[in-house]
């Protein structure tokens, strides 16, 4: 297991001391720099009562982005899959009347 460095993380004015492998601190540090930034966005345009609603409005935001690119990945790989299905055949085709 790789060594854990203690980190800080303030998300909603709220701290919190996690222990990451060093190699992940810049992702966890960017994710949590478009984390307030869309906290911040979200109570400058909408009405919350309190900072959980911007919370879950930012979790809402976020969970919706990995499913669009979910999503799109899967409709990749289906294209790619049916691109090699394709060429498979082909190669197939040319090399079956040597065979």
């Amino acid at each position: 297991m790789a060594d854990l460095i203690p980190v800080n993380i303030v998300i909603a004015d709220r701290t919190y001391r996690l222990k990451l492998a060093s190699e992940d601190e810049e992702l966890v540090r960017k994710t949590t720099k478009i984390i307030n930034d869309k906290i911040i966005e979200f109570k400058t345009n909408f009405a919350g009562k309190d900072m959980q609603d911007y919370v879950s409005m930012v979790l809402l935001w976020f969970a919706t982005e990995q499913n669009k690119t979910g999503g799109a990945q899967l409709v990749q790989q289906h294209q790619i899959q049916e691109a090699l299905q394709a060429m498979e055949n082909q190669i197939d085709k040319t090399v079956s009347p040597m065979l």
